[in-house]
């Protein structure tokens, strides 16, 4: 009968229990030199002694620091894992960010008289609308939230000013239209809002006045 062959050792998980070991293997070498150091005095070998004494804080330091090393890893490795599950279906969620930007412009393509015109196509605008629904429903079972900043003051993080609009009325800096939604993932941007912001140029023409030399 053939023998099975053994599946090749991933060398990887090699290293990584490797180094889980080191820990205890520094122990056992720690416990015979300091076995060793013992019986040197009890026979009064000076110059054994201090051997054993040199070679024994070698092997505590290296021992804690495989101990530092491996807490290192464990740490390391449990942050990849929360990653993992919090930011793993980022990708996916980016694809789908035009499925759902594209549901929205074919609700808006759809003009209110023809709704009210139109039986078929109306029944069609509520489908389309349940659709973009449950998908938004979707994203923020997984932690993304859809970002909406009109009225709200421009920021660097999560918003992207496309141009400026003047005499809006509005503080300059506060974003007076949106042009496509951002998302974020937890706390994660995945694509941010294009906006224009306001422009105040009353305010610049308040400088301009307040630097005008009226002393002659």
């Amino acid at each position: 009968m053939a023998k099975k062959s053994k599946p090749p050792e991933n060398s990887e998980n090699k290293t990584a229990e490797e180094d889980c070991d080191q820990p205890d293997i520094n122990s056992a070498k720690l416990e015979a030199v300091e076995d060793e150091l013992s019986e040197a005095e009890n026979q009064g070998s000076e110059a054994r002694i201090s051997e054993l004494e040199g070679e024994l804080a070698d092997l505590k330091d290296r021992s804690l620091r495989a101990l530092a090393d491996a807490e290192n890893t464990r740490r390391r490795s449990e942050r990849e894992v929360m990653d993992a599950k919090k930011y793993g279906s980022s990708n996916l969620v980016k694809d789908l960010l035009n499925v759902s930007d594209n549901l929205h412009r074919a609700l808006e393509a759809v003009g209110e008289d023809v709704k009210e015109l139109d039986e078929a196509v109306k029944n069609l605008v509520v489908g389309v609308q349940m659709v973009e629904k449950e998908m938004l429903d979707v994203f923020e079972k997984h932690g993304v939230t859809k970002l909406q900043p009109l009225g709200e003051k421009f920021n660097h993080d999560f918003h992207q000013a496309m141009y400026e609009v003047e005499d809006s009325g509005q503080q300059t800096g506060t974003i007076v239209e949106l042009l496509q939604p951002g998302y974020v993932m937890h706390d994660r941007l995945l694509r941010p809002a294009m906006v224009a912001v306001a422009k105040d140029t009353s305010e610049e023409l308040s400088d301009k006045v307040d630097r005008v030399d009226t002393s002659a």
